[in-house]
């Protein structure tokens, strides 16, 4: 499958840049024809039967919640199928722990609850996630500002109860953000994804990730009241046994009862303040705001892309030496002038024919 910028996908789907790559497809910033605006684009690389099912499982979820990020809609090119979805500019929260390490228990305390949010209206659509995890949430880039977070990816979600489409015994999700039974191949469930938070709002009070057996962060030395309230909320979520964790809805409850527990200034540095950058890259030359043309005062356009399937017209290549200097023009003898030598041969031969 070969993709390349400036191509037209479907027609209305121009490839601005490329945003990430992983082993199931890529994610292009796209310029939106129809619409006017930008996107992001997921595309499958291959046509394997689990691609495409994925890929019909991710496009199907039309959940509408300001902190879930929902596919637009898709389309199909030959080999390949595509989804576009919000160009969500503040990275994932892998990026933030990776820039900042631990948060500040306010901060924790706001993100985790905005993703219970999202959890929520996802089981009660009567889905289970099944792959919660840091590089699965991500930010606006509101800077120092109050953070926006989104539950992304939902490859992996499956309907509570329904038919079974991977086989039994079957492990979905990534290691060290695995419930128990999730790890043990169990029916999807949303008491999977509450444990998976869980270990999320522990990663985000310690900085430390599961360790490599897949063990939750441990409670670490000296945290203030709020973090400590928070940590029992995170142990709670992350209870080995499923009826003993609360549901998405309860454990917000007890969020919104810990005092200061979505307060940013809780535990918060002045000198060394939380703030979520934009990630994404600059939109390369010949593309502004508004899309193709002159890109943020650059002085010349953009050139122009060849409609989808059409190929650019072949280049004539010209190699010159020297300034090009006209023939010099060959020199001919006038038809007239042959015309009057015959003659004067004919007449010289009738004067010595009468001469003899």
């Amino acid at each position: 499958m070969l993709t390349a910028v400036g191509e037209v996908i479907a027609g209305r789907y121009e490839l601005v840049d490329l945003l990430g790559a992983g082993g199931a497809g890529a994610v292009w910033r796209v310029w939106d024809h129809r619409e006017g605006c930008y996107r992001a684009a997921k595309i499958l690389r291959q046509s394997d039967s689990d691609s495409l099912l994925r890929f019909v499982q991710e496009t199907s979820r039309r959940i509408s919640h300001p902190h879930v990020v929902a596919p637009y809609g898709w389309s199909g090119e030959d080999d390949r199928v595509l989804f576009t979805m919000p160009l969500v500019d503040g990275g994932s929260l892998a990026q933030l722990l990776a820039d900042h390490g631990a948060l500040p228990a306010g901060w924790a305390g706001e993100l985790a609850a905005q993703a219970l949010g999202a959890l929520a209206r996802v089981h009660e659509a009567g889905l289970a996630h099944r792959d919660v995890k840091p590089g699965n949430l991500l930010l606006d880039a509101t800077g120092t500002g109050a953070p926006h977070v989104r539950l992304s990816d939902f490859g992996a979600a499956a309907q509570v109860g329904g038919p079974r489409l991977t086989s039994v015994g079957t492990v979905i999700g990534t290691p060290g953000y695995l419930a128990p039974e999730q790890a043990e191949g169990a029916e999807p469930d949303p008491a999977q994804d509450v444990y998976a938070l869980g270990v999320v709002l522990r990663q985000m009070l310690t900085g430390t990730p599961p360790d490599a057996a897949g063990a939750p962060p441990s409670r670490p030395p000296g945290l203030d009241a709020t973090a400590a309230a928070l940590w029992a909320v995170a142990e709670r979520m992350t209870a080995r046994e499923p009826g003993d964790r609360p549901t998405a809805e309860e454990a917000l409850w007890l969020l919104d009862a810990v005092p200061g527990g979505r307060e940013l200034s809780a535990g918060a540095d002045p000198d060394n303040p939380v703030e979520v950058f934009r990630q994404l890259p600059p939109l390369p030359p010949g593309w502004g705001p508004d899309g193709p043309g002159r890109a943020g005062g650059a002085d010349e356009p953009r050139p122009p892309t060849p409609p989808a399937h059409e190929s650019p017209p072949a280049t004539r290549l010209i190699r010159q030496t020297g300034p090009e200097t006209a023939p010099e023009p060959r020199r001919t003898i006038p038809a007239a002038a042959w015309v009057l030598a015959l003659v004067g041969v004919v007449l010289l031969v009738l004067a010595v024919l009468v001469a003899l």
